[in-house]
């Protein structure tokens, strides 16, 4: 009788994969002591509502506090599966989706046991539901380290939100010289949510408005005699080689006991539209005493949304910004465009922010032209460093009585959203309107996170951070995740690519 003898390699491999399935579906705890609290999670998943294509929502409880951790999931039809290793809890991806799947419009319910002392502890089970509604696949953001006064190294990086892979768009480092003393790269934008059309900017060295048209690169330089400074914030038309930008001669400020740390200020900002199929640069708005910034269009093109600060008081004019900065805020307008002549409209108030004391800037449209989203403060644009920062949310068909009748708007719960005494700004839609995305500082007040809420005909559910594969990787990271921008699409040019345009 012949025998069939496996290699020792593959013996141990198999062992191996028998000990890995094992530290993946351990057993529950045969007995535990039960706690009428929901457990203490990181990231905190309990309750949350997700889109039916996101990746894993792994989380770990406190490695200080417990010793080990097992979870068991269980889908609407009963099927259940535990993992459990350390105190990770880290799902395999393909039964992630399979249990997406088959909860879709449900809920899949958790079940936690944490370890602490030798004594296991069983904590009250919390759902995961699952929309309906799918998440773009593709989301991109700086990474940038908390830094007040200077930069090392930075990347425009796109994330597969469906799993964890994570690439390189672009880096400072690329067009660095021997003379450069620092590189910015900054202000990732798309049109209509797709990559074939789309920018971003380089600052100091070889400086310059990157554009994608068509899929072809091209460096460009926007400044023009009679404009502040080349493109800064930018907006791309929905369906014209059109893009609206701020220019900005921007400044910053440091504290030394404000909990803000930091202000970032404009001394002079205005509205320009730049033609990509001519070059041409044409202004759209220069008040010369005034303020303009951020503008971004309607989802049909119809009307360009933006801020505008609101007079000072005559004492404050000719004074150094810098000692009445906190009186600076800003109002939403917005003006009609006519996409066949590039003719503007008059300007309109869309919120009076500064008649309740407080500073609106970064709106962003909803996809159906519905809401108006946007960031909000005490003063200024720049909200992303102020602990009063929050997330509004106003329907637009409110927009003609606060303008005939003076109205102040009522705003949507966007409790879920925001966080209590930390910084949340940055706001943007997903594609089919259904997620509200932004930046936040919650946690730790230092380092912003990616944070993400399912919008359903005006309610907002509780927001969720985004997954990664290491629940820890959400603390050990130590950089600040800026400007989110959803794309349904990759960016398909690489980063050697994209470096070519500084040679030419």
């Amino acid at each position: 009788m012949k025998r069939h003898i496996l290699p020792y390699f593959q013996l141990l491999a198999f062992a191996l994969l028998l000990l890995s399935s094992c530290a993946n579906h351990p057993d529950v705890p045969s007995s535990s002591k039960a706690i009428s609290t929901l457990p203490p999670i990181f990231p905190d998943y309990c309750d949350v509502t997700v889109p039916c294509n996101i990746a894993p929502l792994n989380f770990m409880l406190p490695i200080d506090k417990y010793e080990s951790c097992v979870a068991r999931l269980t889908t609407p039809d009963g099927r259940q599966q535990t993992y459990g290793s350390g105190v990770k809890v880290q799902m395999d991806e393909d039964e992630w989706r399979d249990m997406l799947t088959t909860s879709k419009g449900k809920s899949i319910k958790v079940e936690v046991w944490g370890q602490q002392k030798g004594e296991w502890l069983s904590f009250s089970p919390f759902e995961i539901h699952v929309a309906e509604q799918p998440i773009d696949d593709y989301l991109s953001y700086r990474l940038i380290e908390p830094s007040y006064v200077a930069w090392t190294y930075m990347e425009i990086a796109q994330r597969n939100l469906t799993s964890f892979e994570e690439t390189q768009i672009f880096n400072n480092e690329i067009t660095m010289n021997d003379n450069s003393i620092g590189q910015c790269i900054n202000c990732h934008s798309y049109q209509n949510y797709k990559t074939d059309n789309m920018l971003f900017h380089v600052r100091l060295a070889n400086a310059g408005t990157v554009i994608v048209n068509d899929g072809k690169v091209s460096r460009v330089n926007l400044k023009r005699d009679y404009t502040i400074s080349g493109g800064v914030y930018p907006s791309w038309h929905p369906t014209a080689k059109l893009i609206a930008f701020s220019t900005n001669r921007t400044r910053q400020a440091f504290h030394t006991q404000n909990p803000n740390k930091i202000e970032v200020y404009d001394e002079a900002s205005d509205l320009i539209l730049y033609d990509v199929t001519t070059d041409s640069v044409s202004v759209v708005s220069e008040d010369p005493d005034l303020l303009e910034v951020y503008p971004t269009w309607s989802p049909d093109g119809k009307y360009l949304y933006y801020c505008k600060s609101v007079p000072l008081p005559e004492e404050m004019r000719d004074k150094d910004i810098r000692s009445f900065y906190p009186n600076i805020q800003y109002n939403l307008y917005r003006r009609t465009f006519d996409v066949a002549s590039h003719a503007f409209g008059d300007e309109e108030l869309v919120y009076d922010a500064a008649s309740e004391d407080k500073s609106a800037t970064l709106p962003r449209v909803s996809p159906d032209g519905r809401y108006l989203l946007f960031a909000r403060g005490q003063y200024g644009c720049f909200h992303i460093r102020h602990a009063d920062g929050d997330i509004f949310c106003m329907p637009l068909d409110q927009v003609s009585d606060t303008i005939h009748a003076e109205a102040h708007p009522s705003f949507l719960d966007l409790s879920g959203l925001n966080s209590e005494g930390f910084a949340d700004s940055y706001p943007s839609w997903s594609s089919n309107g259904h997620w509200m995305m932004c930046s936040s500082r919650r946690g730790d007040g230092n380092f912003s996170r990616i944070y993400i809420s399912y919008f359903d005909n005006g309610k907002v559910e509780k927001a969720f951070m985004l997954p990664q594969e290491d629940p820890e990787q959400n603390t050990f990271r130590l950089q600040c995740y800026n400007r989110p921008e959803f794309m349904v699409e990759p960016v398909k040019i690489s980063v050697d690519e994209f470096s070519r345009v500084f040679d030419r």
